[in-house]
């Protein structure tokens, strides 16, 4: 509906990470409510995978191959979204990841990890997030209009022990998403709100072992989090959904700047 305070119709809203767990559910719901989709990832398969499903709903989904720390990729891009459909309303930055090498696993310390892995983990996962927001924002400051949604986490405000690099990369995000948020206000207008949400622990690929055995019981580490969530579960996918409608949406449209948990009570539980 036109007047549907939480519409996103016609909306061109470009998702990094698009083929991914979470990326991918964004991206579907957001085109059932009749946006615009364009997702990015480094692999051309992924992409064709993810518009395959995508197209099932609607056929207002693109996608490009695109390394998200590489600004003349992003540039590119740009002008190709641009060319096909003139604007851009919303970015998600949903690309990010980790890897062995950033992380302590069981019997190291902190002295073991690798420095080169650790300086990819916060390549992709902060300037990952940094250099898409400043490419795609150029467009939404010359609209004086425009969304922008980081991926936070908890480990952005709780030391989460093993996963360092992750952990440092989401803490910038915190900071970055208040500084732009105040930047674009101030220099730009009311318009562009930038924003992130901060997902408590969902089970995908990347941290499956970590949380879960072969024969699908909990870990230790699984059991440490869910003790610790009061919800007593991880997260599912599509529950990220309605915030980011929210966030997308005119329905948030004096919220700028802040960092919203979506954990399952995590943040707010004190284990006793």
């Amino acid at each position: 509906m036109q007047n549907d305070i939480f519409g996103v119709s016609e909306k061109v809203i470009i998702i990094t990470g698009g083929a991914g767990v979470l990326g991918g559910a964004m991206a579907a719901m957001l085109l059932k409510q009749g946006a615009k989709i364009v997702i990015l990832s480094r692999r051309e398969s992924s992409i064709n995978e993810k518009l395959e499903e995508l197209h099932v709903i609607s056929e207002n989904a693109i996608g490009f191959a695109c390394d998200v720390t590489s600004q003349e990729q992003l540039e590119e891009v740009s002008q190709k979204i641009l060319a096909q459909w003139g604007q851009i309303d919303v970015l998600i930055n949903a690309a990010g990841g980790n890897m062995p090498g950033a992380t302590v696993a069981p019997g190291q310390t902190v002295f073991d990890v690798s420095v080169d892995a650790l300086r990819k983990v916060l390549d992709l996962n902060l300037m990952g997030s940094v250099l898409p927001t400043l490419v795609f924002g150029k467009a939404m400051a010359k609209q004086k209009s425009g969304s922008i949604i980081n991926i936070s986490s908890m480990a952005a405000t709780h030391s989460i022990t093993r996963v360092l690099g992750y952990s440092i990369a989401k803490a910038g995000i915190d900071m970055f998403t208040k500084w732009m948020a105040t930047e674009m206000s101030l220099k730009f207008g009311d318009g562009i709100r930038v924003n992130a949400i901060a997902p408590g622990f969902f089970i995908g690929e990347q941290n499956r072992k970590l949380l879960t055995n072969e024969d699908g019981s909990l870990t230790e580490r699984g059991k440490t989090i869910i003790q610790n969530t009061p919800m007593q579960r991880f997260g599912e996918a599509e529950e990220l959904n309605g915030a980011i409608l929210y966030l997308c949406s005119d329905a948030s449209k004096f919220v700028t700047g802040t960092i919203l948990p979506i954990d399952g009570g995590f943040s707010s539980f004190s284990g006793v």
